[in-house]
């Protein structure tokens, strides 16, 4: 993996690196040595690897990047104890990631992207467009550095902060090589959870692949008009196909599918929505997840009242669709993504409700 002319070192498989000790008249240990510090012992530097010699550190400070991210920002949820992380990159791109403490233990949500293209209408993440993709390292070092600095191991990842992943597939199936790697963190695939907006030739390369993490689409309106309101990926990629690919990819994989659906006040939250999502989605080995629109100041639209949340929920139930209410976390703490990173550009003053920790 590259990064200008040199390559990313904490990016390579543990093969690929014992290819390149190789090719530094090394042994192949040195490799695992290496592999074992950046993926398990979490080293943020050289300094720290004190069974490799002083040498061929110094070679491969020469040779490699080794990235690590500097902590900018830090916000503690007054509500439920939800951090979230702004994130510096080597290139001063900014980042974010969301941990959070469940009873089945701890998540992290990483970005896969520096900002997003896709455009939907209710997102942060994409009001000043994609400035670039991440590296399979600036993903892992997301919860390296996280995990560094709650000290508690992370049990789930879901890749729906900011970008695109299917956007960056390349460096998505890397990150994922990396991240279940048995030599490395070795969380379970299962415990892996990506989300896309709908591009549907890159959910069927997806599917080939066989893997078994759970895929989220990000599905949000139950017609093509409606849909294509909110959402621009829709004027490339129908409901019918995208209907077709989430089918393929069960097939493939024996996963169900995740759609998230954001409820926007009196744009999709009526009955009639609910009876024509039931009506789309019948047939699919699925799970709802929904999701009461986190506002941004941004845009115009509102969330959707309890009521009417509830009565979405009922209604699909009815249908016999299983359905789940996302649990809100982090709502005080500028909790949809990409609002924190824009919040920090704009170099605002951040809501007295904060609990702002000192970045280390």
């Amino acid at each position: 993996m590259e990064t200008g002319y040199r390559k990313d070192l904490k990016s390579l498989t543990l093969a690929q690196l014992q290819e390149e000790m190789e090719a530094l008249g090394e042994k192949p240990f040195r490799a695992r040595q290496l592999y074992e510090w950046m993926h398990v012992k979490l080293a943020e530097g050289y300094e720290e690897m004190t069974n490799i010699p002083h040498k061929l550190t110094e070679r491969c400070r020469e040779r490699y990047d080794y990235t690590t991210l500097k902590t900018v920002r830090v916000q503690e949820s007054g509500l439920d104890g939800t951090r979230k992380y702004l994130f510096q990159l080597r290139d001063g791109n900014l980042i974010e990631s969301v941990w959070m403490r469940y009873k089945h233990g701890n998540s992290v949500c990483i970005s896969s992207q520096v900002g997003c293209r896709m455009g939907c209408r209710f997102c942060a993440s994409t009001l000043d467009g994609l400035e670039r993709n991440l590296l399979p390292s600036e993903m892992l070092e997301q919860i390296y550095a996280i995990t560094r600095q709650t000290g508690e191991r992370v049990s789930n990842v879901v890749v729906m902060g900011t970008g695109e992943p299917m956007d960056n597939f390349d460096h998505l199936l890397q990150f994922i090589t990396l991240l279940t790697d048995e030599n490395g963190l070795h969380i379970s695939q299962r415990n892996l959870t990506v989300s896309t907006c709908g591009i549907v030739p890159r959910m069927r390369q997806l599917a080939d692949r066989h893997l078994q993490i759970t895929l989220a689409l990000s599905l949000h309106a139950v017609t093509d008009e409606k849909r294509k309101a909110l959402m621009p990926v829709a004027d490339s990629y129908s409901l019918e196909e995208l209907m077709e690919a989430c089918s393929y990819y069960f097939g493939q994989t024996g996963r169900r599918i995740t759609f998230e659906y954001s409820l926007v006040k009196d744009v999709n939250d009526t009955d009639e929505d609910a009876v024509q999502l039931i009506s789309l989605i019948r047939g699919q080995n699925c799970h709802v997840n929904l999701i009461p629109v986190n506002p941004i100041r941004e845009r115009e639209y509102v969330q959707s009242r309890r009521q009417a949340v509830e009565a979405f929920r009922n209604k699909l139930e009815k249908g016999g669709i299983n359905v789940t209410v996302r649990r809100e976390m982090g709502r005080d703490i500028d909790g949809a993504c990409g609002q924190l990173r824009r919040r920090y550009s704009e170099v605002t003053v951040q809501p007295r409700t904060l609990h702002l920790l000192q970045s280390p």
